[in-house]
């Protein structure tokens, strides 16, 4: 009996169970935003009249200030205190969410989510650490998990719920519904302990620096796509060259730099980074538009393509843990190659399923959800492992945020470099489509010079149901592309996994 009772697990203080409360909600708030906002873009864009750089900016305005924040939003809740700032982040988060809902413009709801991007930036590297610094280290391994379990179901209903909200209501919706629970995370804090690091202080030049060269990066694709490379684009670019070489002389140089160069001197902390850019960002591009081809080209409801990827979420959800534990035996090696190439070849499977399944789902959609979904299960946890185990134990939270910085990088960077994909194959698509279909040349004109407006595009009134299938087909082969290319990505990811990770074995 004594036994027994010796092996049952103490049970979590008042203090660590309102703690993980407000952490789940409030870390879930950005986690929902970062997937509910893909299924109300087509609504968005029509109602807004957006063009397809509109609509990748409302995803990069969010996601640029978010991936070049949150390290320094870490750095401030460890100086000025982890509840306070996590608190502020909240609020910010809030109000922004509100402005975005009642935006009356694209600039206004665009630059709505810049600021939303900097509330989750003071929120979401608080959550985590919160838990650390209030926990028992006894049970710290239990609250994290609690965190992520949690974290995972609302992740996973995003983009069901945000469907369902764009058909009973409205877009506008999706960024309200952040409100209700706002409220509900502050009302839970006042039970939370402050907690800090004093003598932590953000680096103010590297979050400068890092906006600037990812930014202007994915500023300068993004007008690639629409006006081409003239002058403007190239300044962009230029001024992106600038922010990225300021960003690593000041990181080299700096006493506490946001980025710790030394780090990559690690094969297998490089080689985890590289492998994260490569597939987060193939996820974060067929994230995004994967919706707009399945309500735009597909005729599903914004419901249909919010629960399209639930397949994904299910494996990735059940099979983590299961795959993490297998990691840590075996060694991350063979599930950091195998992993990425499947989910690549699902990204695949995405693109090419119309053409044997038409636009029905089980056919087109779902073998590539499957298959991605498996190749993410087998990837997520073990990489999470590696790049922590990389840095050794004194800086495996140094680790965690950069690798955090890396994935949503790639998400932005991606999402601009495959807009320029997507809206050059569509104007080849809809020329070549609508020539098969023996619409007029002055129909052939009008719909290229609106490709930048996706499948929003108006033809003219003489055009028959021929061409308006055609548009549809174009946008089709368009996605395609981005797929394929999105597929190459994992492939390569899958690559880096296995010859970086060499003779990790042992270590695992």
């Amino acid at each position: 009996m004594s036994h027994q009772t010796a092996a049952r697990p103490s049970p979590l203080t008042a203090q660590e169970r309102w703690t993980l409360a407000a952490t789940v909600v409030g870390s879930s708030m950005a986690f929902l935003d970062g997937t509910v906002v893909n299924v109300a873009l087509a609504s968005l864009q029509a109602d807004l009249n957006a063009t397809a750089a509109g609509v990748q900016w409302v995803v990069n305005a969010y996601a640029l200030l978010l991936a070049a924040l949150t390290l320094s939003g870490g750095a401030l809740g460890d100086a000025y205190g982890r509840k306070k700032v996590y608190g502020l982040g909240v609020i910010v988060f809030a109000l922004a969410s509100l402005a975005c809902g009642l935006a009356p413009s694209l600039p206004f709801l665009i630059a709505a989510r810049a600021v939303q991007g900097v509330g989750a930036a003071l929120l979401v590297p608080g959550s985590l650490a919160m838990i650390g610094a209030v926990f028992d280290p006894a049970r710290r391994g239990r609250g994290v998990g609690s965190w992520s379990a949690a974290s995972s179901v609302m992740t996973l209903l995003g983009p069901v719920a945000g469907g369902l909200l764009v058909d009973a209501g409205s877009w506008r919706w999706v960024f309200f519904i952040n409100l209700p629970l706002a409220v509900g995370v502050l009302w839970l804090l006042r039970r939370v302990p402050e907690t800090q690091t004093p003598g932590a202080r953000p680096d103010w030049p590297g979050a400068v620096s890092i906006t600037l060269g990812l930014g202007g990066l994915a500023y300068a694709f993004t007008r690639a796509g629409e006006f081409g490379w003239d002058a403007l684009t190239w300044a962009s670019l230029g001024v992106s060259a600038v922010g990225f070489a300021f960003f690593l002389w000041h990181e080299a140089r700096t006493e506490k730099p946001m980025l710790p160069l030394s780090l990559f001197r690690n094969p297998v902390f490089t080689g985890t980074n590289l492998l994260t850019f490569l597939l987060y960002g193939a996820l974060g591009a067929v994230g995004l538009y994967l919706p707009l081809y399945l309500i735009g080209a597909l005729g599903y409801s914004a419901t249909a393509a919010g629960a399209s990827l639930l397949p994904l979420s299910l494996l990735l959800a059940g099979l983590s843990g299961w795959f993490g534990a297998l990691a840590d035996k075996h060694g991350p090696r063979l599930f950091l190659t195998a992993g990425p190439i499947l989910a690549g070849v699902g990204f695949a499977l995405l693109g090419l399923g119309r053409d044997w399944g038409g636009s029905n789902y089980w056919t087109a959609i779902l073998p590539g959800a499957l298959l991605l979904g498996f190749g993410m299960a087998l990837t997520v946890a073990p990489l999470s492992s590696a790049v922590m185990g990389s840095a050794g134990r004194e800086r495996s939270g140094v680790a965690s945020g950069v690798n955090n910085a890396v994935s949503r990088a790639a998400g932005l960077l991606a999402v601009a470099a495959m807009g320029l994909l997507l809206v050059g194959s569509y104007r080849g698509a809809l020329d070549t489509r609508l020539m098969a279909a023996g619409a007029s040349t002055q129909t052939r004109r009008s719909a290229v010079e609106q490709a930048n407006r996706l499948t929003d595009l108006e033809l003219p009134d003489g055009a028959g149901p021929e061409a308006r299938a055609a548009v549809k087909a174009a946008f089709g082969d368009a996605f395609g592309n981005v797929a394929l290319a999105s597929g190459a990505l994992g492939v390569l990811g899958g690559v880096a996994g296995f010859f970086f990770l060499a003779g990790r074995r042992e270590e695992g």
